[in-house]
């Protein structure tokens, strides 16, 4: 007989966090790709300068989201921005990853499987796709664009919000791109030195997002180096520079 097998279950059976994570590993292998490969769009290697606005799909709810609505999420945002502000006035980056593995108990339905079939015994299931688990007000995908593209972001986010179950959120961020920094402070401590969680200094582009410089780090004898910044005495070597003895 041709094995014919079931179609795809609706994803309401996969869609709530019910048990521990489930991922790929050396016990559980043969799992499938995910769907989703690219991660970031657009101008995705542009400097933090570039782009003043962000906008953010904040998830409402507690669940899974497979990695063919993320795909498919990621094509909708990305063709709305592309029509709209043009392909080099945008950076839109999918901020979850699917790890978790989704089962499927496979049943036979052709001619004769009522005597192979066996019901519920072993209904252990095979993996057959991947989604990722994502938890309340937990950030789904972002844009930063300039300023006239804010608007537009905000449409395009809404126009992926229907390619996922649940109750979704577009946020439209007071922070300067992918920085932890309001567009005021970014502006001032790209020129000058600003208060920030407590200690002052500058803000250092580093790609798509920022460093904060305040001149304060990790003490330099943590890094077996001899220094009277950190407070060392010449001559006693401290615990943590057991390995620079003779630095002393």
């Amino acid at each position: 007989h041709g094995e014919a097998t079931m179609g795809r279950p609706p994803w309401k059976c996969s869609r709530y966090i019910k048990n521990k994570p489930y991922i790929k590993s050396r016990y559980c292998r043969g799992v499938p790709e995910a769907k989703i490969k690219i991660f970031d769009v657009g101008k995705k290697k542009l400097p933090c300068d570039t782009f003043p606005a962000c906008v953010h799909l904040l998830s409402l709810e507690k669940e899974q989201i497979s990695s063919e609505s993320l795909e498919a999420a990621r094509i909708t945002a990305n063709k709305h921005m592309i029509n709209s502000v043009g392909k080099d006035n945008f950076h839109l980056r999918v901020r979850l990853h699917p790890f978790n593995i989704i089962r499927i108990n496979k049943m036979l339905t052709c001619a004769g499987a009522d005597r192979l079939q066996t019901g519920m015994r072993g209904a252990y299931g095979k993996p057959y796709g991947l989604c990722a688990r994502v938890k309340i007000n937990q950030i789904m995908m972002s844009i930063r664009t300039t300023l006239k593209g804010e608007e537009e972001a905000a449409e395009a986010l809404r126009k992926a919000k229907f390619k996922f179950p649940g109750r979704q959120l577009v946020y439209i961020s007071r922070n300067w791109g992918f920085t932890p920094f309001s567009k005021e402070q970014f502006q001032e401590g790209r020129e000058g030195v600003i208060e920030y969680r407590g200690a002052t200094g500058k803000i250092i582009a580093d790609g798509v997002t920022t460093k904060f410089s305040s001149g304060k780090g990790v003490r330099l004898s943590k890094l077996g180096i001899y220094h009277v910044s950190s407070g060392d005495i010449k001559g006693r070597a401290n615990d943590a520079m057991r390995f620079n003895y003779d630095l002393c």
